[in-house]
């Protein structure tokens, strides 16, 4: 048993070790200015980028009712945790999605670097979270107590030197990226290796997977708007049919009517001389 720990506290280490060397010894990467260009930018009710924004509310609710789960009285925090300090990297976690709500409406209203700030901040408090919380429940409560702050630190620090490097035209997005792909892989390997102390374990592979399709999706953003586009235009081009008829076919069944009936007026008029 005790050799079973070692070696699965060992595949996390390298785990990370290898993920730090990985995306650190890469060349600097800046933030693609293509990256502010979203697909749809259509405004509504006087909101710019309305969708984009309006997207981001099921963050709000997402983040309220887990809060509410790990807080509520009726939940007993006592019972859902065997330790009352398991629910701090929760209610990082949870607070960190209600504020991506915030950061990331804000962002979508005039995409630019320094409003990409805060769409992040949020989201390295939800990566930073969920990873601690899953470090005290699979491997010990002691990790997860001495790792919260540092790892939050570790999730700020990342945003705040993009930015910096940004600004001083030496744009690094290295540090960043493994926080947010390193804890995730993390996070994986904690559920892969480690017996769940607590039931609910196919939530969280659910929310990876669906995490994993948010990314692809935006990473195909353009693409699947343009596809929606072009699926669209046979019923633009049917509707432009039909508004193009009557000058056409429509008025050509009414001059037909119109002459028919002249042509009865005029004979009518005939046999009456």
């Amino acid at each position: 048993m005790r050799r079973t720990q070692i070696l699965r506290h060992a595949v996390l280490v390298l785990a990370a070790t290898a993920a730090g060397v990985t995306f650190l010894g890469q060349p600097p990467v800046a933030q693609d200015p293509a990256y502010h260009l979203m697909a749809d930018h259509r405004p509504l009710l006087d909101i710019p980028n309305c969708l984009n924004v309006l997207s981001n509310l099921p963050f709000a609710l997402a983040g309220l009712l887990g809060l509410a789960a790990v807080f509520g009285r009726e939940t007993g925090t006592a019972r859902v945790f065997r330790d009352r300090w398991e629910r701090w990297p929760y209610a990082v976690l949870f607070a960190g999605t209600a504020l991506t709500t915030l950061g990331s409406a804000y962002y979508h209203l005039s995409p630019d670097n320094a409003r990409l700030v805060w769409d992040r901040l949020p989201m390295t408090l939800g990566f930073m979270g969920l990873l601690t919380a899953l470090l005290a429940e699979q491997v010990d409560l002691r990790v997860g107590r001495l790792l919260l702050w540092p790892l939050l630190v570790l999730g700020v620090g990342s945003v705040a030197y993009w930015y910096w490097s940004e600004l001083h035209a030496r744009g690094d997005l290295r540090p960043y990226l493994l926080v947010q792909y390193g804890s995730l892989l993390l996070v994986l390997l904690l559920l892969l290796l480690y017996p769940p102390r607590y039931p609910g374990t196919a939530y969280l592979v659910v929310g990876l997977g669906v995490y994993a399709a948010a990314k692809w999706l935006e990473a195909a953003d353009h693409r699947i708007f343009a596809l929606g586009r072009r699926r669209g235009l046979p019923r633009r081009n049917a509707q432009s049919a039909r508004r193009r008829e009557p000058p056409t076919l429509g008025r050509g069944r009414t001059r037909r009517r119109i002459a028919m009936r002249i042509e009865g007026t005029v004979c009518s008029r005939r046999c009456t001389v």
